[in-house]
């Protein structure tokens, strides 16, 4: 019996070190402005626009590698015009940053996602696709999965994007900057919807994107730890290992990577790396990368 307790003391153990921090928002977030534009409900946020403002909240702390997830109901109804942005972003001209962006509609239309990856400034890598959903009518878990080795985009667990590490390759990859959570709703008529030829219809405001299950799980970075040291706290050595740099996570595994191929067979409108128009050369990193 004791042996039984010591195992099952081992596995709560070992459950807790890769517990996610499933919070509420206040214990993670705040206002960034148009606080106004807030409404609480329980466990749920709602942001609202309209033609006076939008709204947007972001994190307390930055991170460098881990998870981040929000569970997202976006607009209803006509929502041209306007964008609900998730994204992780550092700071100053050299940034890294992932992003969502849930790009608006007229009524009837698909809701559209957008992603996109800057590294040390430079982003110009837009995908875009449709759901296999309504996004309107329910919550949905929206998450960046992030270590040494890739950066990935899902949708209800469903991996939907991969941006592999190719430093081997000589292509910069975003390790080194650790990055805040944020959330926005706001007007971007002048290319959010067909290409900026739709407009926002204001009679139709407020427009509101609720938000519920935040959580981030990774490497929390106080302000007041140098960014000399940023990285090597957040990496793995002999003394402690990171759940998110276990070999199992340095990429997908067969059955994530069949449910992406299936994503861009059924669900890739756009993705820049065929873009011949933008780039008349390949982008690198497209040459080399396998999604």
């Amino acid at each position: 019996m004791a042996k039984a307790s010591v195992l099952l003391g081992f596995f709560v153990g070992l459950v807790m070190v890769g517990l996610v921090t499933a919070a509420r928002f206040d214990d993670l977030y705040q206002p960034s402005w148009a606080f106004d534009h807030f409404a609480y409900e329980g466990e749920t946020l709602h942001l609202k626009l309209d033609n006076y403002s939008g709204a947007g909240f972001g994190s307390k702390s930055k991170y460098l590698f881990g998870k981040v997830s929000m569970q997202i109901k976006l607009v209803e109804g006509d929502s041209a015009g306007t964008v609900t942005a998730f994204y992780m972003s550092s700071d100053g001209p050299y940034h890294n940053e992932f992003d969502f962006e849930f790009l608006g509609n007229t009524t009837g239309e698909p809701y559209l996602i957008q992603t996109n990856v800057y590294v040390n400034g430079v982003g110009n890598r837009e995908q875009r696709l449709d759901l296999w959903f309504d996004p309107t009518k329910d919550f949905h878990t929206y998450s960046v999965l992030w270590n040494q080795r890739q950066v990935v985009f899902l949708v209800d667990e469903t991996p939907i994007r991969v941006h592999t590490n190719l430093e081997h390759k000589g292509i910069p990859f975003p390790k080194n900057q650790a990055m805040g959570v944020y959330s926005s709703i706001w007007n971007a008529d002048d290319w959010a919807t067909q290409g900026g030829r739709v407009k926002t219809d204001w009679s139709h405001a407020p427009f509101i994107a609720s938000y519920r299950g935040f959580e981030i799980d990774g490497c929390e970075c106080p302000v007041s730890v140098a960014a000399a040291d940023i990285a090597k706290k957040c990496s793995s050595s002999a003394e402690k290992r990171f759940w998110w740099d276990e070999p199992t996570l340095s990429e997908l595994n067969v059955h994530q990577s069949h449910q992406l191929m299936w994503v861009r067979a059924n669900h890739l409108i756009y993705d820049y790396c065929t873009d011949t128009a933008r780039f008349p050369v390949t982008p690198t990193e497209c040459v080399h990368h396998r999604h």
